[in-house]
């Protein structure tokens, strides 16, 4: 199982658009994009209806994985849509970075390994530390 999960992990990653996923939508998947990006002058674009998968079989920190990159997706491709290139750019990857964040905070809960927690704290700050200059970047520069 650990290896199938692995390889839909790197699917989802590779995937972009034509990833699956996972879960139902709740809170947990809410969008982590600002207003700008949601609300940015956007092209029409559908990522058509993504199947769900059903995560029963998976220990818990495989479907938290799951779930964090379930969330990344749909945002990624909402944020993407802004007409502007550099506004997409830049909603596209807060929606990355907090996908990061994400994955992170799932190795600090669920992994064994000190030095894996350490890497997995410093992506935390940094990509905290990214989307607040993203957004900072977006009041400045998003009509």
């Amino acid at each position: 199982m650990r290896n199938t999960t692995l390889v839909l992990a790197a699917t989802i990653v590779l995937g972009g658009a034509n990833s699956v996923a996972f879960g139902q939508e709740n809170a947990a998947t809410a969008s982590p994009l600002p207003d700008r990006c949601r609300q940015a002058d956007q092209m029409a674009m559908s990522s058509g209806d993504m199947p769900k998968m059903d995560m029963s079989g998976m220990d818990e920190s495989h479907q938290a994985y799951m779930s964090a990159m379930a969330k990344m997706d749909p945002a990624m491709m909402e944020g993407i849509k802004a007409k502007d290139p550099d506004v997409a750019f830049i909603c596209g990857m807060i929606a990355h970075h907090q996908g990061a964040i994400d994955m992170a905070e799932v190795e600090l809960k669920y992994g064994n390994n000190g030095d894996a927690k350490k890497k997995a704290q410093k992506v935390i700050s940094a990509q905290k530390q990214e989307i607040k200059d993203f957004k900072k970047w977006l009041e400045a520069h998003a009509k």
